[in-house]
């Protein structure tokens, strides 16, 4: 899996001193940005091949302020025209949050999904999960 290493901010709490849920999901899209790289090197918005289809998060356990958080992410499965990206986050060796994003290769012209190409697979390769 890829791994980044997030140092939480004081504004990224919530009244009762824990990391606010609606940060995860931020942090987990910044753990994206290799795969994006890989799909689109160039990382130009003018002709941008992903959108988010679907995403989930699940709360493990509390996250705190003051101690920096391992977010891992990896490919679980690539189809035709999506994929399956699977997160962790970690704090203190221990696992506080996982989640799942479908990303979805898309034409943005023509409003619709489209065939992963053969390039970008192979570029994605060493990202997938081993099962």
């Amino acid at each position: 899996m890829l791994g980044l290493t997030v140092t939480p901010r004081f504004a990224e709490t919530d009244a009762l001193g824990h990391i606010n849920n609606t940060v995860l999901p931020v942090w987990f899209e910044q753990g994206r940005h290799s795969i994006f790289s890989a799909v689109h090197p160039s990382m130009s918005v003018d002709d941008w091949p992903l959108i988010l289809a679907k995403m989930s998060v699940d709360f493990v356990a509390q996250i705190f302020f003051g101690e920096e958080v391992d977010i891992r992410t990896g490919i679980e499965k690539i189809g035709n025209s999506s994929m399956v990206v699977k997160h962790e986050a970690w704090q203190r060796d221990q696992l506080v949050a996982r989640g799942d994003a479908i990303m979805v290769y898309f034409d943005y012209q023509t409003n619709q999904s489209a065939t992963i190409p053969p390039e970008i697979r192979e570029r994605l390769a060493p990202i997938m999960i081993n099962a």
